[in-house]
């Protein structure tokens, strides 16, 4: 097989295609990855309102924790970069200000914690606190968030469009109390206000009005990183959390792989009847990306566990199957890549959410698919996808990191797709070309045959 570089934006014309690898061979490779993003900022936010100095080992750096790192840093809090022993930089250190700081400006970048996890926060500063985003993401939904402080007594001036840029006028405190909140859009309203919660004067009160909750993994999660801090949240009902007031206790932590980010590596194993084993494997985790040894499985592929690491071998074939991902979405353009070379169709539902996150994940994924030759179609709740045979071509990442990884993957299958924007990946791995190409380097032998319909 071949391998290419990855080029570096050019600032006149901008990206550079980026020629996805095509394997003619199956990989065979030991495959390390950073740090979650999810726990990653949730554990800085924590951090940020403990009672005390926090070091957080092994933390993910990427754009989205750089982004929180910044907005924490603008409200008055100490991060700094200590050595660590993690492959993928340094530990950081973070010292919680006696309150927070308000008169700033706080850039989200595309990053949906930054904007739903900060919210909150920003009530309890001092000033205005003025929140915006990329241009990119300045469509991704607010609304519920705002209402909901807005219900809590937190003055924000919107302009009237429920959306960003907003200001949020700090008073240093946020009452708190009961609160209605509809997160069918996105998990990350109820984990927002869940982690500012012990800040607020008698705690929170949340429930959940809407027909379906999404990711409730990252909510468990949140829970999770609370209870580790001292904060046990109650759960009375599927819908509703009750947090007392208090502060966070200041403690080191230890921040696991990103198991979602793992996913196109395992994937490949599937692709070209290889092995890919990722070391460092929690035996439990909160992660969404948990599910995929389960999820894999059910594709065909043989999954094992052994000291500590995770190791997934294709089998002859994948599986065409049907997929509740309302749990795991963030899961979806994987596997939707992995239908797109099965044996027979693939549903994936209850996703209907991932058409608010950095683009419309559901748009994007079809069209892309379609203009390689491909068959898919959008569903109310998700997508349809019937193996056909596919062409190379452009595949658009629409500036979503997860997009961009499901066209290598297809690439992998196919020769002659190129990826617009690989730079995408930065937001939440920007290791991610490097790691992929060190992959593919590692011993290839022959493949197993092909089943289902001939790729190109």
């Amino acid at each position: 097989m071949t391998t290419t570089g990855y080029s570096l934006t050019d600032p006149a014309t901008g990206p550079t295609p980026w020629p996805a690898p095509h394997a003619t061979s199956a990989v065979q490779a030991t495959v390390a990855v950073p740090g979650s993003k999810s726990l990653t900022n949730r554990k800085l936010v924590l951090a940020a309102i403990a009672d005390g100095p926090s070091t957080l080992a092994a933390p993910l750096h990427s754009d989205d924790s750089a982004r929180m790192i910044g907005a924490l840093r603008a409200l008055g809090a100490e991060i700094d970069e200590v050595p660590g022993t993690g492959a993928f930089g340094p530990d950081l250190h973070v010292t919680p200000p006696a309150s927070f700081r308000g008169d700033v400006v706080i850039d989200c970048g595309q990053a949906g914690t930054v904007m739903r996890f900060i919210a909150p926060l920003a009530g309890l500063a001092t000033g205005d606190v003025t929140l915006t985003a990329h241009e990119s993401a300045l469509h991704r939904p607010m609304g519920e968030m705002i209402k909901a402080l807005r219900d809590l007594g937190v003055d924000i001036d919107d302009g009237g469009h429920w959306a960003l840029p907003f200001t949020v006028r700090g008073h240093g405190h946020i009452r708190g109390g009961e609160v209605t909140i509809d997160a069918s859009r996105s998990s990350q309203f109820v984990s927002g206000l869940l982690l500012a919660a012990p800040r607020f004067d008698v705690g929170l009160h949340l429930i959940h009005s809407g027909e379906r909750l999404p990711s409730v993994p990252h909510i468990d999660m949140t829970v999770e990183t609370l209870a580790r801090r001292g904060i046990h949240v109650e759960h009375p009902s599927p819908n509703e959390w009750v947090v007392p007031a208090g502060t966070p206790r200041g403690r080191d932590a230890a921040i696991e792989p990103d198991l979602s980010n793992a996913a196109p590596f395992l994937a490949a194993a599937l692709l070209t009847h290889g092995t890919v084993t990722v070391p460092a494997w929690p035996a439990s985790s909160t992660q969404p990306g948990a599910l995929l040894p389960e999820i894999l499985s059910l594709l065909g592929a043989r999954v094992s566990r052994r000291g500590g690491a995770l190791t997934v071998a294709g089998g002859a074939q994948i599986a065409g199957v049907d997929l509740d991902l309302t749990a795991a979405s963030e899961l979806a353009p994987t596997l939707f890549a992995l239908a797109a070379f099965a044996d027979a169709p693939t549903v994936l539902h209850g996703i209907g959410h991932i058409r608010g996150h950095e683009t419309d994940r559901i748009d994007a994924l079809v069209g892309n698919l379609r203009a390689l030759g491909g068959d898919a179609r959008e569903l109310p709740d998700g997508i349809h996808i019937t193996p056909a045979p596919l062409h190379g071509g452009l595949w658009r990442a629409h500036h979503d990191h997860r997009i961009a990884t499901a066209g290598v993957l297809i690439g992998l299958r196919v020769p002659g797709v190129e990826v617009d924007d690989i730079g995408t990946t930065a937001k939440t791995m920007p290791e991610f070309p490097a790691l992929w190409q060190g992959m593919l380097g590692q011993g290839m032998l022959d493949p197993a045959p092909s089943g289902g319909a001939s790729r190109g």
